[in-house]
């Protein structure tokens, strides 16, 4: 992990006061960095001196993205939906500034339902956690692909939004033929005994190279703290080093901050199963994050795709 010692730029308008830094999250084990950063304090410690660092918790992406843009959050981790669409929101000034975790989510079918191919989705009912989020475009790119409409474009595929805990209790009772859900979800279901996986998470879409989770940042926080900003990304990055090479461990400190924020947390050999369905990297993956612009834009959930120079920043100089 990075140690303590880096410096924290202060706000000039506050005198001598600590510049504040509001770090959103979900608590979600794509997050990973963020919960790992959160459990052991890093920030706090590498800028206890200049820095007074908050943490909040968000369940969707558009809550997130009203706190963004109300100016309630300087940094937050959040999928590559909701990014693009803060991004596209707001002209260009919220950047994508990092990627955290690819991949994720699995395509399962109910054993009794008679899937045996993406074909077989053909007249079926499919589930999915939120409409126009990250997997929803991911299974509307594979319905196109294979020829297939969903009934709102005049196809015979029946998408149904629902919470990932409910789409649980929905397979279970046969309410529906098929979900794509991100992990820990698919291992659950999966664990359930009602449902097999019909496209693992290298096989949903891109072969697994798209994003799970970014980290996003406000252009006028990049503007006033360009310093502070590189150095929470080396945090994130020695973070990101931390869980690959120590994943039991990883995985104990995400368990933890998942049942501090929910009051719950993952069975272990759950969350051991599905962590080997996620990449933890930083490296950003331009295409595929524009990839998921250009579904949203033929879907209509946005009229443009923006300029790859529009989106990202990756250099932070004082």
């Amino acid at each position: 992990m990075l140690s303590a010692g880096v410096s924290c730029g202060r706000n000039p308008s506050s005198g001598d006061s600590k510049t504040e830094v509001r770090i959103a999250y979900f608590p979600n084990i794509t997050h990973t960095q963020a919960l790992v950063l959160k459990n052991q304090g890093t920030l706090e410690l590498a800028w206890e001196d200049t820095c007074s660092v908050t943490w909040t918790s968000f369940n969707a992406g558009p809550s997130e993205i009203e706190a963004i843009f109300a100016g309630e959050i300087d940094i937050g981790y959040i999928g590559p939906v909701p990014a693009l669409n803060a991004n596209i929101k707001s002209g260009g000034d919220v950047k994508i500034i990092s990627n955290a975790t690819n991949a994720g989510a699995v395509l399962l079918v109910r054993k009794d339902a008679g899937i045996a191919s993406i074909q077989d989705l053909s007249g079926k009912k499919v589930a999915v956690p939120q409409l126009a989020n990250t997997q929803h475009l991911c299974l509307l790119a594979l319905l196109a692909e294979n020829g297939l409409k969903t009934t709102d474009k005049g196809g015979d595929v029946t998408i149904n939004a629902s919470s990932n805990a409910d789409i649980v209790n929905l397979m279970d009772n046969g309410s529906i033929d098929a979900a794509v859900v991100p992990e820990p979800w698919g291992t659950i279901m999966e664990n359930n005994g009602n449902a097999e996986v019909l496209l693992d998470y290298d096989e949903l879409y891109r072969n697994g190279s798209y994003p799970a989770a970014l980290v996003v940042a406000r252009g006028d926080f990049i503007d006033a703290h360009p310093e502070l900003v590189r150095e929470f990304l080396e945090m994130h990055e020695s973070t990101t080093l931390f869980i690959n090479q120590n994943p039991a461990e990883a995985q104990e400190i995400v368990n933890t901050e998942i049942q501090s924020a929910t009051g719950k947390s993952i069975d272990a050999d759950v969350l051991k199963s599905a962590f080997t369905r996620i990449d933890i990297d930083t490296g950003l993956n331009a295409d595929a994050i524009l990839s998921f612009a250009a579904i949203g834009k033929e879907e209509g959930f946005h009229n443009l795709i923006p300029e790859e120079n529009d989106v990202f920043i990756t250099e932070f100089n004082p």
